[in-house]
């Protein structure tokens, strides 16, 4: 499930663990998103050039059960309305969203963050010269 970056304290679904800073990091090889350019959905595929894996930036929860804690997460997004490639993806009617890439480099700090408004400046697109796109999957430069 995703959850929109910009509401992450307001909604009661989250409000709780995004003031704890229970967030945590997703991470994938790559991950589909519908490009709808031919009129119907295809499903491109979003990855890192170089096939290395990466991490999107989440936030988790846990709650009481009879048996023990649940838990679960949610990936955070963007709006990428504005972003050049981003944008192409899902219908032209609908807000495009993005998911939060979190560097290598920051990991273990987006991971110790206790600072909700610190946490929102980890909240930014890939830069458009990151990323390279054609015809086929589209992949995240590295």
């Amino acid at each position: 499930m995703n959850a929109k970056a910009e509401r992450g304290g307001e909604k009661p679904t989250y409000r709780h663990a995004w003031q704890q800073g229970h967030l945590c990091l997703v991470p994938m090889t790559g991950f589909f998103e519908p490009c709808y350019e031919s009129g119907k959905a295809e499903r491109w595929r979003i990855s890192m050039a170089d096939g290395t894996p990466f991490a999107v930036a989440g936030i988790w929860r846990a709650w009481q059960e009879e048996q023990g804690y649940t838990f679960s997460f949610s990936q955070l997004t963007i709006n990428a309305d504005t972003h050049p490639l981003l944008r192409r993806m899902h219908k032209h009617v609908d807000e495009k969203r993005s998911l939060v890439i979190v560097s290598l480099d920051d990991y273990d700090t987006w991971l110790g963050c206790k600072d909700p408004e610190l946490a929102r400046t980890y909240q930014v697109q890939p830069l458009i010269e990151q990323l390279t796109g054609g015809p086929k999957p589209l992949v995240f430069q590295g």
